[in-house]
Order: C-alpha cells, then structure tokens, then sequence
C-alpha cells in the first residue's frame, strides 16, 4: 500500500543538497558559561558571593516578612522567590562587567575591543590611525554618523584626530563626526561609561544609509593593522549602565 502522507521539504543548498539543521547547543552549555564566568569573577572579585547573596535574600526575606505579616507567607514568598533570583541576576551581571573592565582598563586596544562588543548596529574599524607610541584612533559608523574614538595621549592622539577628520570630509559630505577621547580626564570619556556615551548621541543617519555610509568609508582603505601588542577581547555585551 502507497502511503499518501507527503515528505517534509528539504531546503536545498548549492547543487540541490540538503542542508543541515543548525546544531543546537549541548544541553548546560549555559549554565557552565555562567559556572565559569563566576569563577573567572571571584578571582577578582572575593565579594562577588556576599553580593550576589544579599541581593536575593534582601527581597525574598522582606516579602515573606510581609507574607507572614498578612497571613499569606506562601504567595509572598513566592514572589520573594523570584525577585531575589532577579536581584541576583543583575547584581552578577553588573559585577561580571565591572571586573572585565578592570582587567582589560590600560592594555593596548581596550577601547576597541569594547567598541565592538557594544550592542547595537555599529560599524567598527579599529586603529584607523596610531602613533609609535601605541595611541590609537578608531572609527565607527552608526545612526549618529561618524565617531573617531582616540586611545592614549590626548596632546599626541589630538593631531590623529585632525588627520581622520580631514580624511572623512571628502568622503561623508555634511555627515556629522564626533570625537572621543577615553580617559579619566576633563572631557574624556572613562572605558566603562563608552556605550553609555554612544547610547546617548542623536540619530541623524537613518539605518538604509548607514550601509551606504559604511561602504564610502571602506572604500577609503585607510584602515591599518593595529600595532603588535596584546589586544583584549574579553569584555561582555551589555549596556554599560
């Protein structure tokens, strides 16, 4: 008897092959990222546990108090329950974030290797331009138009700076292009608070032009190896806040 049920389509792939189902990932791969990361954190970071700790019995404490109080321990506590998980959680992540910045603030590319874990559509081009002495300037491309993000001396980095700008005019017309240096000092823009600072820049190319954008800029083939030297990459997604 010929069975009527029809076959499931295959997606076809270059000569008509099937292609493969993506692999999905182990079962507790993320739960031994977050084993690991808080491994990593407590190595720098002893108080990590006390803090993560406080953080979920403040709330799950005080709401089973209150349960107690009008006779529905339970239902409060259950809420306590998932505050003080959610508590916990946010604590973790912001103490997590904070020790990546420490280890990865004053080696060599710090601020690219934030740039481009930042969230969002940008467009980063690391080391555009840098000196002997290691200070680097890297460009990104976004809604706000260009930004030039300078690393190291701001008396050296500050002609990098005028060099990149000259560059750009004959390339991005009116495009608006902003200038940061990252630092401690007046009008710099510490390693921590970066994304937060790109958050809060105005919108002024709209996303279709940002391809286009981005695609001149390329053109330009000014980008240039950055120098040798360790380059950190371990800095995690989030929104700097």
């Amino acid at each position: 008897m010929v069975s009527l049920r029809r076959k499931k389509a295959t997606p076809l792939g270059k000569g008509g092959k099937g292609v493969p189902a993506k692999p999905k990932p182990p079962r507790g791969a993320r739960a031994k990222q977050v084993r690991q990361a808080f491994a990593l954190t407590r190595k720098s970071d002893p108080r990590l546990t006390l803090f993560v700790t406080a953080a979920f019995l403040a709330p799950f404490l005080l709401l089973l108090a209150i349960g107690f109080v009008i006779d529905h321990p339970w239902y409060t506590g259950f809420l306590g329950l998932m505050a003080g998980i959610l508590a916990a959680t946010v604590v973790f992540g912001r103490r997590v974030q904070k020790s990546a910045y420490a280890q990865v603030e004053g080696q060599l590319g710090a601020a690219a290797a934030v740039l481009q874990n930042m969230r969002g559509d940008w467009r980063v081009t690391p080391a555009v331009g840098f000196t002997r002495e290691q200070d680097l300037v890297h460009r990104v491309v976004g809604r706000p138009g260009v930004v030039l993000v300078a690393e190291g001396s701001a008396s050296r980095t500050k002609g990098l700076l005028g060099n990149e700008k000259k560059k750009l005019a004959r390339f991005i017309g009116d495009t608006p292009v902003y200038e940061v240096t990252v630092g401690d000092g007046e009008g710099q823009v510490p390693l921590r608070g970066l994304e937060r600072h790109f958050v809060k820049l105005p919108q002024n190319v709209k996303p279709k032009d940002v391809n286009i954008l981005d695609r001149k800029l390329k053109a330009m083939a000014t980008a240039m190896p950055i120098p040798k030297g360790p380059v950190p990459t371990r800095v995690p997604r989030g929104r700097g806040r």
